[in-house]
Parts: structure tokens; C-alpha cells; sequence
């Protein structure tokens, strides 16, 4: 074997070290707490297969379906088995980009430990959602196309056309990065690829692959121009870009002296002028989330680059052995003291109690606590979210067996929202219970045209639902969550007798809305 293979061999094998410990972390977490509202949604889509849906592309539903064929519906480590297998994907394709930007070991170790523990990609590594595949096609497009800025190789840039074609079809974010990737390449003397045979064939590749989802769109109303509308009012329009700013910099916690190092050696280093192309792309998307008030998590995608090339960076300033030792620790250590609060490996009574140690003592955490509403509470979102379901599902499943065998005929299960459906459509055969209907999310796409019932066991996470009156005989509430950490704590369960006409339009209406017709 050549000397150059076996040193790159060397390095394969000491990237998946690393790789282990991200696979073992993320077996740490299994199926605590159970299942979050927006698995149970994917979980949905596994059964209802399509080019595309309200808020995603296909992606995230086609792994829904292998998870239900291979572990069932209420399996929660076994759907997150995709995400453990995303997030190890991830570490070893950061080592591999810190070869490719020519560091060796200790740019490697600093590169993938910082991956690892940093807070921000720590605590979206776990959760079976689109973010961490989207995160993994970003960093493969990056090496991509360092690699062929190394080899001068097309097949690489065929490579590019189908991860970004990929990309597309996990989530929309892809096309802001492959522009801003564009955009980085037209500033630099790399512009010239740009023309190549071979990139004409990547676009092609990348087009082919993501037409079936704008086909879907287009037949659909293109349901994702009203999903962004109505997540821009609800939810982005509370994002302020000094809020923005600052999470990129506690998002990562100490590993933030990492991906600046590793920015500003892309940007000004010259050993990294081939690869510029990549910090100013990081540039590009950061300024354009900020201009469209983005969450802050949206970035999170750019930066295993940033860190690989941060190893780079710190391995340049820094020769001596005992000193990359110390600087590791000092680098690391304090993150890997806020995992157990990120990922849930401890009780939630502990996950409680370091909260409220932290929002007297350490303010800085507090961004882990805001929520959406840009309101501090007990514990992080995510970890709301992951509370009370069961127990919903429950409740509603006892109003349910408490009608005559006649009247469960004739009845329906309907919820406000898409985390109350999810939760009743994943655990209905545990529970013996009819499938939901719902017209928040994507759960519109699977409703009937009319509400036809006697019955209904509505599930409402309003307080007031006394405009029920006019268009039904009676109701009356039958339980609700309890559950003081849950997010849905608070929401109620109805059963509603015997609903008019009236009713049965304003459901046509609001169907037709939710569809955008």
C-alpha cells in the first residue's frame, strides 16, 4: 500500500472513534421522555406516502415507513435509530473534511469533539427530525466539493447534484445554502468551474431529483408558500436579529472559539484560499436568515465545516503537544457538562432542578429555556414536547370506550393541533381507538371532506370553547392534561353531542383554507 493511502487509512480509523462515541451518546438517550410532537407528525406521513407535504419534502415520511415496517408504531429508540445513524454520519464526514483541508490528528479530535458536544448540534442530533439529515447534506456537499477543488474530479460534482437533489427533498433550507454556495464560488477564482460540462450535469442531476416534490407543490396549491406564511406570523415574526446573532454564539458555548478560528482561516488563511468559497457561503446563508428573521437553529447546518476547518485552524496556531492537550480540555469539557441538560439522559426532575439553578446563577443558559413564545420556562422545549402524550391518548381512549358500541360507530376523534392528532393516530391500535381528524398541518392533506358524526371527542388546547354552543347540543369536558411540564398541559378533552349543519360547513370552510383552495 502507498505511504499516502495508509496515512489516510490511519486517519479513517481514527475518525471512527469518534463516530462511536456520538453513536454510544445518542444510545444514552433511547426512548426517555417519549415520543416528540413532531416525530409522531413524521411518523404520520409513514403512512401516507407523497412527493411532498404542508411543511416538509418526502424525505423524513420514506424513513417513517422503514421505521414502521421495521419497529412498529410506538417504538420511540427505534425510529431514533435513523437519526443516531445521521449524526455518526456527521462526525465522520467532518473528520474527513479536516483531511481534505490538510489536518491531521488533533485538528481531527478538536474538529469531531466539538461536533459532538457542542450545545446546538447536541441537542438537535437526537430527535427523529428533518434537521439532522439536513444538516448531514450540507456537510456532505461541502466536502463534495472541497474534494473536487482537491481532485479536479467530476464525479464529485455528479456527487454534489444528487446530495443536493437529496437535500431538497429533506428540506427546503438545501436551496439556501446551494445559493450561497453559488454566490461564494462567483467571488473567488473558483468561479470558473461554474462553466464546466460537469456542473451543468450536477444541476441537471439535482433538478431531475427534487421535480416529482415541485410537481406535488404545484398541484397542490403549493401548500409550502402558505406554511411559511403562517410560520413567519406565528412564530418568526417574534425572532429579533440581536436574538439571532446571540445564539450563534451560545448555540456553541466554548466550541464557538472553534468555527470562528475556523471562519476566519477560511476567510483569510492563505492555505485555505482554494476552499473560500466555503466561509463566505457561511456569510451568504448567515446574513440571509438574519434578513428573513430565521431561527437560529437554522444554521446550525453550517457548522461542522466551519468547525472542521476550526481544527485546522487551532492545529496551525498551536504545535505544542501538552498545550493542544489543555486547550482540548478547555475547549470541550465545559460543553460536555451541558449535554446531560440537552439531551435527555437524566430524570426530568433532575433536567428540572439544574434549570432552576441556572436561571438564578448561570443567565447565559437561559436562551436553552425560551421557547417560540420567547418566554422563559421550567424546562426546554423540546423536552415539553415530549411530555403528556400517552396521557392524552389515554383520556381521550376513556371517553371513547365510554359510549355503546352504536355510538362509537357515529363518533369521531377530532383535535385542535397536529401534536394532539399525532399523538391519537401513533398509539389508536394500542388504545383501540378510530383514526383522527385534524386540519392543522399536514393532517388537512389526510382529512375527510365532511364532518359527518353524532359524536365527537374534540381535544382543544383552547381555554374557551364555548363557541361550540350554537352548533351543537351539548358538550361538556371529560379530562385534559396534567402534567405541569408538558406543553399541552392544560389542554381538554370534549365530548360534543349531536353537532349541526352548521357545524359541518364551518369544518368544509376551514378544510378548504387549511388546503388552500
Amino acid at each position: 500500500m502507498p505511504k499516502s493511502q495508509s496515512i489516510t487509512a490511519s486517519y479513517h480509523s481514527f475518525i471512527l472513534v469518534f463516530v462511536v462515541i456520538k453513536l454510544l451518546l445518542n444510545l444514552l438517550v433511547g426512548d426517555n421522555y417519549g415520543f416528540h410532537r413532531d416525530e409522531m407528525l413524521y411518523l404520520t406521513m409513514g403512512d401516507h406516502l407523497a412527493w411532498g407535504y404542508m411543511e416538509v419534502p418526502p424525505f423524513i415520511a420514506l424513513l417513517s415507513k422503514i421505521s414502521l415496517l421495521l419497529f412498529g408504531p410506538t417504538s420511540v429508540a427505534g425510529l431514533r435509530v435513523f437519526t443516531a445513524i445521521a449524526s455518526a454520519l456527521m462526525v465522520w464526514f467532518t473528520g474527513l473534511l479536516v483531511t481534505e483541508f490538510g489536518g491531521k490528528r488533533f485538528a481531527i479530535s478538536l474538529a469531531c469533539l466539538s461536533l459532538i458536544f457542542s450545545p446546538g448540534m447536541a441537542a438537535s442530533s437526537y430527535l427523529f427530525q428533518p434537521v439532522v439529515f439536513d444538516q448531514l447534506w450540507w456537510l456532505i456537499a461541502a466536502w463534495l466539493l472541497v474534494k473536487y477543488a482537491n481532485k479536479q474530479q467530476a464525479p464529485y460534482l455528479y456527487w454534489l447534484g444528487v446530495v443536493v437533489g437529496v437535500g431538497l427533498l429533506t428540506k427546503y433550507t438545501m436551496a439556501f445554502f446551494t445559493g450561497a454556495l453559488l454566490l461564494g464560488l462567483l467571488l473567488t477564482p473558483s468561479r470558473k468551474w461554474l462553466w464546466r460540462k460537469e456542473t451543468g450535469i450536477a444541476v441537471l442531476l439535482a433538478i431531475i431529483i427534487f421535480l416529482p416534490n415541485i410537481l406535488w407543490q404545484y398541484h397542490h396549491h403549493w401548500p409550502l408558500l402558505t406554511h411559511m406564511q403562517k410560520l413567519k406570523v406565528e412564530q418568526l415574526n417574534y425572532v429579533k436579529p440581536t436574538d439571532f446573532v446571540a445564539a450563534q454564539f451560545m448555540l456553541h458555548a466554548t466550541t464557538v472559539l472553534v468555527w470562528l478560528a475556523g471562519l476566519l482561516f477560511l476567510l483569510f488563511h492563505k492555505s485555505m484560499r482554494r476552499y473560500r468559497f466555503v466561509g463566505l457561503a457561511y456569510l451568504f446563508v448567515f446574513t440571509f436568515l438574519l434578513v428573513m428573521n430565521g431561527k437560529a437553529y437554522y444554521l446550525l447546518a453550517a457548522y461542522p465545516m466551519l468547525l472542521a476547518a476550526g481544527g485546522c485552524a487551532w492545529a496551525f496556531i498551536i504545535k505544542n503537544a501538552t498545550a493542544r492537550l489543555i486547550s482540548t480540555i478547555l475547549l470541550i469539557v465545559p460543553n460536555l457538562l451541558l449535554v446531560p441538560v440537552l439531551m435527555p439522559v437524566l430524570t426530568i426532575h433532575q433536567v428540572q432542578q439544574f434549570f432552576k439553578y441556572t436561571t438564578r446563577h448561570l443567565l447565559a443558559l437561559n436562551f436553552a429555556i425560551t421557547w417560540e413564545d420567547q418566554k422563559k420556562h421550567p424546562i426546554t422545549q423540546d423536552y415539553a414536547d415530549m411530555l403528556g402524550w400517552e396521557e392524552l391518548v389515554a383520556k381521550v381512549s376513556a371517553t371513547y370506550h365510554k359510549l355503546s358500541p352504536e355510538q362509537q360507530k357515529r363518533t369521531v376523534i377530532f383535535t385542535d393541533n397536529y401534536g394532539e392528532a399525532g399523538a391519537i393516530h401513533v398509539y389508536r391500535h394500542q388504545y383501540n381507538l378510530p383514526d383522527v381528524v385534524c386540519l392543522n398541518s399536514s393532517f388537512a392533506l389526510w382529512a375527510p371532506a365532511n364532518l359527518e358524526a353524532d359524536y365527537i371527542i374534540y381535544v382543544s388546547d383552547d381555554d374557551d370553547v364555548s363557541d361550540l354552543k350554537p352548533v351543537v347540543a351539548s358538550y361538556k369536558r371529560t379530562g385534559g392534561v396534567e402534567n405541569m411540564l408538558a406543553r399541552e398541559q392544560g389542554t381538554g378533552i370534549y365530548l360534543v353531542q349531536h353537532p349541526s349543519k352548521v357545524l359541518g360547513g364551518i369544518y368544509q370552510q376551514h378544510l378548504k383554507e387549511a388546503l388552500g383552495e
